[in-house]
């Protein structure tokens, strides 16, 4: 792949210094420490939906945070590196590196599990629950990403099972400030990034934009690769651009408006027949938003939001002949097929605090999504939800020491029977620095397209027909899942000492699955709910430590077990143990600081086991200039080179047409230099 041409990303860096030089100099200072619990944040001014994490927080919701700042610093190239190395509880295993797919488990849910917000707005694939949504957001145009774990319906709706992770992009200010990034790998790999932001009397402005590109690594095994594969590196080139622009009518109202724009070229790996696989993505993420403070004691928000998602894939394999040689030639087997989708709609909530023991919170949210996939055939097809929501609180003044919060949420999708889940949250300190909290309610989650409406048959000859030898078919029939879930965790806080030990558990009905059917003497695949009851529980203790002025560090472990009826094997893709460590030092005041990451994998069921593995990194920071505007950063990922699995698949053999199973790699040693200029 080659890079596409930069002239649009270098007017705008000249565009964005152009804005951001102006008298006022906005700094993160140096000796920022790393930390992902959202109570070290400094939250100035946020307004209703933007301050929903830190209330959840308050009222016994597990939140962690990743800020700009540690993104700088580790010198992360996309969202789901920094994910999979810092939150804990959090699996992650990114396919083949970054911006592209990977799998998930949050306390042991699968990937479908998770809901996955940009500044408030679902980006959860509506063709494929389980296709992670992240490969095309890179780490330059966050402020922070917020982890919320537990069962978090009441707010977000169907998907947020086991928690949502809301990735906020660069924030309004009033001071004007910037910055300019670039850098390389080891990879043949570049990025390029700036951001601008400032304000104009009651206007204020963001703006940013983003390139990186590399061509990658080999992904597999040297024994799995097939003479037939004359590609074999997964290259990426992703363009990111946004804006965003807020009018202050009032102190206590503002409409604000967000637009995104991606572009992104994506390899799709594979170890025979490969001479091209590509997806080309094209997303739109737009908003537009009002807040206002109606009075003392009611505050309110409307959004109204769009994100369409569209891929053009092509797919060139190289040709045999009959004794499984290349014969120089090409089939074109996809070319510029379409598949993607469309979701729009809009919600609004008001809280309404009127000074005494309790407070309330009533809301609406109403979905519309279409979606059509000429690859893995799905017909066009639309669905709505609308769903009305209410939460009570209890306010410092009913209960010393404590916070309730009790909620409720109705949902009415189109295609599907409608659905009320609740939830309770609650959190009391104790003297000393002790505090216990707990989080216990229902979930559900709506069947994706292809479950519903995959039509998909083939003949003998592996050819598309209208009907033959073998099939996949969706089942309109099919019942959202239903879970219950418990999360209860006992914590402390001292000077410098934080731990927390977290029980968590979650029993899933009618659970998706795809089963075997035969329908007319043809044996096929389908979808259906599951007469089983699938068993989730396990623990998570994690500890951050303060050892001096200068090193600080947080050290986690999880332990899942996820089975049906809680016996048999593990579900796949759900690791039964997981650890991270991370180690930062920075001495006050002083220009340079480092840092030291670890993450343990247990073993991983799968086609056959993914063994375990461990996998660090390292970085370095320093800050030049008389106000430290410049910033150098190397990071050194994967120190050892270790060669681990990060899926397992099928392909065939050139010389007997057999197929065998092969392992995608994870991401090899790589080196990382970066440079930013802040404004």
């Amino acid at each position: 792949m080659t890079p596409r041409p930069l002239c649009f990303f270098f007017d705008f860096v000249l565009a964005a210094a152009g804005l951001a030089a102006l008298p006022a100099f906005g700094d993160t200072p140096a000796n920022t420490p790393t930390n992902t619990r959202l109570e070290e944040l400094l939250v100035v001014g946020l307004r209703l939906e933007e301050s929903l994490p830190l209330t959840l927080e308050r009222y016994g919701n597990q939140v962690e945070v990743i800020t700009a700042d540690t993104l700088r610093k580790h010198n992360f190239v996309d969202v789901t590196d920094a994910l999979k190395t810092l939150v804990p509880g959090l699996h992650l295993s990114p396919k083949n590196g970054p911006f592209d797919y990977f799998s998930a488990s949050l306390q042991g849910a699968r990937s479908q599990d998770i809901l996955w917000l940009v500044d408030g707005v679902r980006i959860n694939n509506r063709l494929y629950n389980g296709t992670s949504p992240l490969d095309t957001i890179p780490s330059h145009m966050i402020e922070r990403v917020e982890v919320l774990k537990g069962g978090q319906g009441i707010f977000y709706g169907t998907q947020s099972v086991s928690g949502v992770i809301n990735i906020v992009t660069r924030a309004f200010s009033d001071a004007y400030d910037g910055a300019i990034g670039a850098g390389v790998n080891s990879n043949s790999g570049y990025d390029l990034s700036a951001y601008a932001r400032g304000a104009l009397g009651n206007h204020q402005f963001v703006a940013y934009a983003s390139q990186d590109y590399a061509d990658g690594y080999t992904p597999f095994d040297e024994t799995a690769i097939q003479p037939s594969a004359t590609d074999t590196e997964r290259t990426y080139d992703v363009i990111s651009a946004g804006l965003k622009y807020a009018y202050n009518l009032s102190d206590s109202t503002r409409l604000s408006a967000m637009y995104q724009y991606t572009d992104a070229d994506l390899d799709y790996a594979r170890p025979n027949l490969n001479r091209k696989t590509i997806n080309h993505r094209e997303e739109t993420l737009a908003t537009l938003k009002l807040d206002t403070r109606l009075s003392d004691y009611a505050q309110l928000y409307i959004k109204g939001y769009l994100h369409e998602w569209d891929t053009y894939y092509t797919r060139i394999y190289n040709t045999l002949d009959d004794n499984g040689n290349l014969t120089g030639d090409a089939v074109v087997v996809n070319d510029n097929d379409y598949w993607g989708y469309e979701d729009y709609g809009f919600n609004a909530m008001l809280e309404l605090d009127f000074g005494g023991n309790l407070e309330y919170v009533l809301g609406v949210d109403q979905q519309n999504y279409s979606g059509v996939d000429e690859v893995w055939r799905i017909a066009d097809q639309e669905e709505t939800v609308n769903a009305m929501f209410a939460q009570l609180r209890t306010s410092s003044k009913l209960f010393e020491n404590s916070l309730f919060a009790l909620g409720v949420r109705n949902n009415r999708p189109s295609d599907a029977a409608a659905s009320t889940v609740w939830n309770l949250t609650g959190k009391h300190d104790f003297a000393s620095g002790w505090y216990l909290q707990g989080n216990v309610g229902t979930s559900f989650r709506l069947p994706d397209a292809e479950a519903l409406f995959l039509n998909e048959f083939y003949d003998q000859n592996g050819d598309r027909v209208p009907d033959g030898g073998w099939f996949a078919i969706g089942n309109p029939e099919l019942e959202a899942e239903e879970s219950e879930n418990l999360n209860v965790s006992l914590g402390a806080r001292w000077n410098r000492f934080q731990f927390e030990l977290t029980g968590f558990k979650r029993d899933v009905t009618h659970y998706i699955t795809s089963v075997p059917v035969t329908i007319g003497g043809v044996t096929g695949d389908t979808f259906e709910n599951s007469n089983d009851e699938v068993n989730i529980e396990g623990a998570e203790l994690q500890t951050h430590w303060q050892l001096n002025d200068s090193l600080r560090g947080q050290l986690s472990y999880t332990w899942t077990q996820a089975r049906f009826n809680g016996e048999g094997e593990q579900l796949n893709d759900i690791p039964e143990h997981a650890s991270k460590l991370s180690l930062s030092y920075q001495q006050p005041g002083s220009r340079w600081g480092a840092n030291f990451t670890a993450v343990y994998v247990g073993d991983i069921n799968d086609r056959q086991t993914r063994d375990s593995y461990t996998v660090a990194d390292i970085s370095g920071f320093y800050y030049l200039g008389s106000k430290q505007q410049h910033q150098l950063t190397l990071r050194l990922e994967n120190i050892a080179d270790v060669k681990y699995a990060t899926d397992i698949s099928t392909a065939a053999e050139d010389a007997t047409g057999n197929s065998y199973l092969y392992r995608s790699l994870g991401m090899e040693q790589t080196l990382h230099l970066g440079y930013t200029y802040r404004l």
